[in-house]
């Protein structure tokens, strides 16, 4: 595709945190125009900026980078990140020279047809992928035409585990060049409160240190780090960048209370930490794998690990080893107490261990079973203990019973007495086995990578699970008020890590929520109990709109669909489906890239199209063809759109008119009082084929003494009779209609599409913009309230601006006032508020009766919106619009006068 303007289109995602990164040859010459111009093979890679903002745990990260060709010919450019493993993407855009090509997420067997159909085609189209430790990397190339610019945007969401008493945001730094405006912005909102916070980086010499500001104040933290150029600059003079390694932040909250119930717009969340409980004595045998394929390094570095384990094994505790190749071989016939003598003996065995033979995994672990049951059967551990199984190994069983399932049947003689964590050494087993047995027995597997640190890695794995301080933990809450729990019942708590449970509120008549924790500790059993006045809480959340306001709702999908998806690896085939099919429900709700979806960016050209697919890869499966999915090409609204300079003509509100008359200075504004249900006809132009609807919608409660129904603009329809579309926009969704295609997005999405003679952008639970070609352009403002408010709905508002570009012909409630209009005040006096004067108006030859009120003008603050005074036409307007309000209900969404 060398040449072409725009005619390489490529995406690939792989394994391995955060990171912006530019991959550019070495080979590539490299021009530096100034100190702060770099330029590589004539692409200057000038602005990445990583906002990462953390409410209650949940990251919500934005990573947009931005280059320009400055070559006289077409280039490539290549957008290289990584982000966590446990991540969800959940938007991806590419903006070349103003115009956005979008990711839509789709099921994943719909999306591989698609793939496979551009294959067919030899459109240009790819996806590489490989696990890494802790990150998926995402990248993603295109070809950019000369003096061209291109813009990366990749959103993704997680949530934060606590580890060893931490929260860590990890962020990947590699721009492999410098950068003019480099970036990464962190922003923490705790409602617990932060207790501490540091930032940090693999790469940070003395000058870098200067450029890391970080702050924390009560519930909020902030970090951010902006070196300069000659900060990030190796040397004096030279072109490359001390910018390559992990960026890392990490924190802790407060811990007054053993757990944190936070509840807003209908959801929970409850997270379970208690401090200062004393230890729960701990049971443990390791089951090692020493046969053949272990020999160097790996066995070095797992005797190096287990020598240092036992410095850190408490007096209280038992343990034991089994090793096993083609043999079983225990250290003792059972548990024993460590003691400082049985610890110096354990530590002599572990040195002397050696390999050899073959892989004869499941005689260890029935031994291990066996042995396990022994002590408890003849009290040998202590009644209030903790007993777990870790057993590491490099391989699949090569000899005794080799039949995976056979095997995990065995095992499963466990019948949840204890737990079974499996550690993956390498690459060289089947990783799927191991995980779906330890699922099965109340565990989780684990991957250990063969590299220099491998000895930390087991170490850290643990110091994860060393210390119980809980057994048996019960979380409940009230009966039936909620539903569509997380899970809820743990084996264990351990020190430093925290419990996390969501779900939805059913009940709209709760005041209060009350959480109730039961659990075995060390010494007895033990209850914690924590309540909320819910209409307090959810304020007090939603007044910090610290990321966006439904993350709770988000917070409680991603665990929900992470537990499904770890659900069904152990289910039984129908059981299985069904969690799929949950879990892809939910996938493609909330827009994120699982094991289940793909994500596919569209690239019309030439009347074809060219598609790229974004994967997310699941650990230890094997590698193949990526399914892909479809999607739609988009572009930026207009930067030359300025909300400013545009007259004002709105509904918004219960619903309130507000006309803005710029010749006096002045606005008008009335009331509409219909029944919810209703479709009003707001804009109709026969000249350009616009018409807009606008359906009412009620209010949950009527007080008895109310006189009339509040009633609020629920849902719009947008009809361009010319261009063959329809536009249904609701507070949930945008649904469009464009001849024969139709696109769905929702309010939780940011947006921008241009097509011929139309573009759209949608600001994320803001609004959305609509503008027809040289024609008007129109602002749909999304209100959201709380859902326990026991007044409003949510609700829409339509503002029009650049009116003087519709039809002379254009009516309607609203479009009527698009042309000029003229008024007189006179007679000005005091009402029964002193704060809103009476007066007398004449307008279209008719004498009214008006007052002075404030109304709303929501668009640039769709919460608080901005004070306009108006004079306040009574009786729905009675007088100013022409005939009767009742002469512009139409049948439905897309109807208009004419063919109603």
């Amino acid at each position: 595709c060398k040449g072409c303007q725009w005619s390489c289109l490529k995406m690939k995602c792989i394994s391995d945190l955060s990171s912006a990164t530019f991959p550019l040859s070495p080979s590539f010459n490299l021009q530096k125009r100034s100190t702060s111009d770099v330029i590589l093979n004539g692409i200057e890679i000038y602005s990445i900026n990583i906002d990462s903002k953390v409410t209650s745990r949940f990251v919500h990260t934005v990573i947009t980078s931005r280059a320009v060709n400055r070559a006289n010919v077409s280039k490539e450019v290549v957008f290289d990140v990584e982000l966590p493993k446990t991540a969800f993407i959940t938007n991806f855009s590419m903006t070349i020279d103003g115009i956005a090509y979008l990711g839509n997420i789709k099921e994943k067997e719909t999306a591989k047809k698609q793939y496979e159909k551009a294959v067919s085609r030899g459109h240009t189209a790819g996806l590489v992928k490989a696990s890494g430790r802790k990150t998926e990397k995402f990248t993603v190339s295109v070809n950019v035409a000369a003096a061209s610019k291109v813009t990366f945007e990749l959103t993704y969401e997680e949530l934060l585990k606590r580890h060893l008493g931490k929260y860590e945001v990890l962020i990947k730094v590699k721009p492999k060049q410098l950068v003019k405006h480099f970036q990464i912005e962190v922003n923490i909102f705790e409602p617990q409160g932060i207790s501490e916070l540091e930032a940090f980086g693999s790469f940070i010499n003395n000058d870098l240190i200067q450029a890391i500001e970080k702050s924390f104040s009560g519930k909020k933290g902030h970090v951010s780090f902006k070196p300069t150029i000659d900060q990030q600059q190796t040397c004096k003079n030279c072109s490359t960048s001390f910018l390559d390694g992990d960026f890392t932040i990490k924190y802790d909250v407060k811990r007054d209370s053993p757990g944190n119930l936070q509840i807003i717009n209908g959801y929970f969340v409850h997270f379970f930490a208690p401090a200062n409980l004393p230890r729960v004595p701990k049971n443990v045998i390791f089951v090692i794998d020493i046969s053949s394929s272990m020999m160097g390094r790996k066995l070095e570095q797992t005797k190096k690990a287990l020598l240092k384990i036992l410095d850190d094994v408490k007096e209280n505790d038992h343990f034991n080893f089994i090793m096993f190749d083609s043999m079983i071989t225990p250290w003792k016939e059972q548990l024993v107490k460590a003691t400082l003598d049985n610890l110096k003996e354990a530590q002599a065995f572990v040195k002397s261990i050696r390999t050899r033979g073959s892989t004869n995994i499941n005689d260890a672990l029935i031994r291990t079973v066996e042995m396990m049951n022994e002590a408890h059967q003849g009290k040998l551990l202590p009644e209030r203990s903790s007993s777990t199984v870790i057993m590491l190994t490099d391989g699949n069983p090569t000899s005794g019973e080799i039949n995976p399932r056979k095997i995990q049947d065995n095992v499963n003689a466990i019948q949840g007495r204890f737990s079974l964590y499996n550690l993956a050494f390498g690459y060289d087993m089947d990783y799927n086995f191991l995980e779906k047995m330890a699922l099965e027995n109340n565990g989780l597997a684990r991957r250990i990578y063969e590299d220099s640190d491998s000895a930390l890695q087991l170490q850290s794995f643990y110091e994860e699970v060393a210390n119980p301080m809980l057994l048996e933990v019960q979380l409940h809450y009230p009966t039936n008020a909620i539903s569509e729990l997380t899970q809820n019942n743990f084996n264990h708590y351990y020190d430093g890590s925290e419990i996390v449970v969501a779900g939805c509120v059913i009940d709209n008549e709760l005041d209060s929520f009350m959480a109730d924790v039961k659990a075995q500790g060390a010494n007895n059993d033990v209850t914690f109990t924590e309540q909320i006045d819910i209409e307090e809480k959810a304020q007090a959340l939603q007044e910090q709109e610290y990321i966006f306001g439904d993350y709770i709702e988000r917070l409680w999908a991603y665990l929900t669909i992470q537990q499904l998806l770890e659900k069904r690896i152990s289910a039984e085939e129908e059981k299985r489906e069904n969690l799929t099919a949950e879990a892809l429900k939910l996938s493609l709700k909330y827009k994120f890239v699982t094991p289940l979806t793909s994500m596919v960016v569209t690239k019309p050209e030439d009347n074809e199209d060219k598609e790229a697919i974004a994967d997310k890869p699941a650990e230890g499966k094997a590698e193949g063809t990526p399914p892909s999915q479809a999607i739609h090409p988009s572009m930026t609204f207009p930067k030359s759109f300025n909300l400013r300079h545009c007259n004002v003509f709105a509904v918004d509100g219960d619903p309130h008119f507000l006309i803005e008359v710029p010749e006096k200075k002045d606005h008008l504004c009335f009331n509409i009082n219909l029944d919810p249900g209703v479709v009003l006809n707001l804009v109709n132009d026969p000249d350009t084929g616009i018409t807009i609807n606008g359906q009412l919608t009620g209010k949950k409660k009527v007080s008895h003494n109310a006189q009339t129904q509040k009633t609020y603009i629920g849902a719009l329809g947008i009809v361009n009779t010319q261009l063959a579309l329809k536009m249904e926009i609701t507070t949930e969704t945008i649904t469009l209609q464009n001849g024969r295609k139709t696109i769905a997005f929702t309010w939780l999405e940011t947006v921008s599409l241009r097509q011929a003679g139309w573009t759209m952008k949608i600001n994320r639970k803001k609004n959305l913009v609509l503008s027809f070609g040289g024609g008007a352009t129109f602002i749909v403002v999304l209100h959201q309230v709380w859902k326990k408010h026991p007044i409003h709905h949510d609700f829409l508002g339509l503002y029009t601006l650049d009116t003087h570009k519709v039809s002379e012909h254009t009516h309607g409630l609203l479009g009527q006032f698009f042309q000029h209009i003229d008024f007189e005040v006179f007679d000005i006096h005091p009402g029964s508020d002193s704060e809103k004067p009476h007066a007398t108006m004449i307008v279209k030859n008719n004498r009214l009766s008006v007052t002075r009120v404030s109304e709303k003008d929501y668009r640039k603050d769709p919460s608080h919106g901005a004070i306009t005074p108006c004079w306040f036409i009574h009786n729905n307007g009675t007088g100013l619009i022409d005939g009767a309000h009742t002469d512009y209900i139409v049948s439905d969404l897309f109807s208009t006068p004419l063919t109603n």
